[in-house]
C-alpha cells in the first residue's frame, strides 16, 4: 500500500481468540473491515481509506465539518462496539492511520505488553458516563430558602427594617456558599459511586449544544464497571438524584461504552 494512494485506518485492538470474523463497511462506508493478526494473541480491526481523506490541507478543512466527521465518527464507534460484544477492546482515537501493515505491526510489537495487560484489565468490564447537570438558579434559591427557614424564628423577632437587611445578608451569604456546597456534594457522590467501580476518571466538561435553558454541564465522569453491576449502579444514581434533584443538581447516566477514557497513552499512527 503506497502512502500517496491509501492507508490503514485502525479502530481498536482485541483478543484474536475472541474475534472470529468481522463484516461490514469501514469508516468511509465503502472499504470493508479487516482483521489483522501479526500475533497469535492480539488482532487489530482495520479498514483501508484513501490517505487524502485524513491528511493534507483539504482534509484539515473536512475535519472541521460536522457533516463529514459526524457519520465517520459514529461508524468508528459502532465498529468498536461491535467488536466489544465478543472481546475486550483497546479503542483508539478517531483518525488513527498507518501507512502499511508493517508500520502497524511495528507499533503493536512495541506496545504488545501494554495492550495485552489492558485487555486483561478490562475483560468483562464496561465504561459508563455520568454528567452532572446544574440549574444554578434553582440551586441558589434552594440554599436561600433553607437558610431563611433555619433562621425563621430569629428573623420574626426583628423589626421589619432590620429583618429586611438581615434577609438580604442571608441571601448574599447563601449565594457564596453555593460553590462550597457543589464541591462537597460532588465529592461525596463520587466517593459513594466509586465503591462499585473498578476505576474512575474525571473528564473534560463539554457544554451541550444547544445549551438547555437554565441548565449547565457541571462535571463529566467516567466509571469502569464490571458487567452485571450496572443495575445497582443506576439505583445509586436514582437515590442521589432523589436527594439532590430538588436543589437543581441531577446526575445523568449513559452507557455502556468501550473503555475509551481508560486507555493507556500509546504512540500510534498519524492522526489529523
Amino acid at each position: 500500500m503506497e502512502n500517496r494512494q491509501g492507508a490503514l485506518y485502525l479502530f481498536c485492538f482485541a483478543r484474536s481468540d475472541r474475534v472470529g470474523e468481522i463484516a461490514g463497511p469501514g469508516v468511509d462506508g465503502h472499504h470493508p473491515l479487516c482483521l489483522f493478526r501479526p500475533f497469535p494473541d492480539l488482532c487489530a480491526i482495520v479498514s483501508e481509506v484513501p490517505l487524502e481523506d485524513f491528511c493534507g490541507p483539504a482534509a484539515e478543512l473536512r475535519m472541521q465539518q460536522l457533516a463529514w466527521v459526524g457519520p465517520r465518527a459514529l461508524r468508528h464507534e459502532a465498529v468498536v462496539e461491535q467488536v466489544m460484544r465478543h472481546s475486550p477492546v483497546l479503542p483508539v482515537r478517531f483518525g488513527t492511520l498507518f501507512s502499511s501493515q508493517e508500520s502497524l505491526a511495528e507499533v503493536r510489537a512495541t506496545h504488545r505488553q501494554t495492550i495485552s495487560q489492558f485487555l486483561e484489565r478490562v475483560a468483562d468490564q464496561e465504561e459508563w458516563s455520568i454528567k452532572g447537570l446544574l440549574d444554578r438558579t434553582q440551586a441558589g434559591q434552594a440554599l436561600i430558602s433553607a437558610s431563611l427557614a433555619a433562621q425563621q424564628e430569629q428573623l420574626a423577632a426583628l423589626p421589619p427594617g432590620t429583618r429586611y437587611f438581615q434577609e438580604q445578608r442571608i441571601r448574599s451569604a447563601a449565594e457564596k456558599e453555593l460553590s462550597l456546597w457543589l464541591n462537597e456534594t460532588c465529592r461525596q457522590v463520587a466517593s459513594h459511586l466509586m465503591k462499585q467501580a473498578s476505576d474512575f476518571r474525571e473528564c473534560p466538561v463539554v457544554p451541550r449544544q444547544p445549551p438547555e435553558s437554565g441548565t449547565e454541564v457541571l462535571l463529566n465522569w467516567a466509571f469502569l464497571l464490571r458487567r452485571g453491576v450496572a443495575a445497582a449502579f443506576r439505583l445509586r444514581i436514582d437515590q442521589v438524584n432523589e436527594k439532590h434533584g430538588t436543589r437543581g443538581l441531577v446526575f445523568e447516566l449513559s452507557g455502556p461504552w468501550p473503555p475509551y477514557r481508560f486507555v493507556p497513552p500509546l504512540s500510534m499512527g498519524t492522526a489529523p
